[in-house]
């Protein structure tokens, strides 16, 4: 495997794209290009959690697919660290929308670039993200056609489509994140999602048209690609409304989806199994399922290109 850190935006050394590249063998692909998936870890746009980093890509990695980490702008820098959320947050540029999804895209095109020598299949490259990552993945993933992307980067709607998105425990509706935190003014939940709201979009309260610009429901359309979706229905963070408007947004339009909602586990728990756990509740069987079910998934509609013998 070729692991590399290459430094994504010249006068940001905080955005990198790492790269888990499988090497290549006579006795599997021999010499064609598989697949690919762009992970971006979640941390509340504070930070890039490591728990949803490597060990996401090691796991893609296990099953055939070529494996990226993204770790885009964030509120922080350095080490894994938060804010004092007892005190206003000032504003950050650097951290603003839409460097995200923008770096996202330039992470796209850097693979599409070097998709020869990296083995890449530059038609079946898929982006992945978890809780604020997974707005990264999932708005990227609906808003790629779009001029805040295509003017931005001055390249064609194809030269930035990704073939499919994954997405767990994302936030992907900012109106209901706007009513939940409206009925939950006070508790730590609600203090990190107005900080989150500070780091990513500049205040505590966006305005609808801010909230419509980086919620994906509101941007799906007949050009979205195939989404897997997964969440629990406990998690008291990103409630699984947000997974579920999603889905009905890819329903409405026609586009194919599939999703799973865990009956109980809290948020983030990434694989759902010790090699991405900190502490023991974040240990679920039976949700650490939906990387065999994504799996599944992935063999179905972007499978390695193998002979029948």
């Amino acid at each position: 495997m070729k692991i590399k850190k290459i430094n994504l935006v010249k006068d940001n050394p905080e955005v990198t794209l790492t790269t888990y590249l499988l090497a290549d063998s006579p006795e599997m692909l021999a010499g064609k290009a598989r697949p690919a998936i762009i992970i971006c870890p979640g941390g509340g746009y504070f930070n890039c959690s490591d728990r949803e980093a490597e060990p996401v890509a090691m796991y893609f990695a296990s099953q055939g697919y070529h494996a990226f980490v993204l770790r885009y702008s964030t509120y922080q820098t350095g080490e894994l660290t938060m804010p004092d959320l007892s005190k206003p947050l000032p504003v950050k540029e650097a951290s603003l929308y839409p460097r995200q999804i923008r770096e996202l895209g330039q992470a796209m095109l850097l693979i599409k670039q070097n998709a020869s020598d990296w083995q890449v299949d530059p038609d079946q490259i898929g982006v992945c993200g978890f809780s604020a990552g997974g707005n990264v993945a999932a708005l990227y993933a609906t808003r790629y056609n779009e001029a805040v992307l295509t003017d931005y980067l001055q390249v064609t709607v194809q030269q930035l489509r990704p073939a499919f998105a994954i997405t767990g425990y994302a936030l992907t509706d900012y109106h209901l994140l706007d009513r939940d935190l409206a009925k939950q003014t006070s508790g730590m939940d609600a203090a990190f999602m107005k900080a989150s709201n500070v780091a990513y979009l500049g205040k505590e309260f966006p305005d609808y048209e801010l909230e419509a610009s980086v919620s994906p429901i509101d941007h799906v359309d007949s050009q979205t690609p195939p989404f897997f979706i997964w969440t629990t229905s406990t998690d008291q963070l990103v409630s699984a409304g947000h997974s579920l408007n999603l889905a009905s947004a890819l329903a409405k339009a026609n586009i194919p989806y599939e999703i799973h909602i865990f009956g109980e586990g809290e948020h983030g728990l990434s694989l759902a199994m010790q090699a991405t756990s900190q502490v023991k509740s974040q240990i679920e069987p039976a949700v650490s399922e939906w990387t065999h079910l994504c799996a599944k998934w992935l063999t179905k509609r972007f499978p390695l290109n193998l002979v029948e013998k």
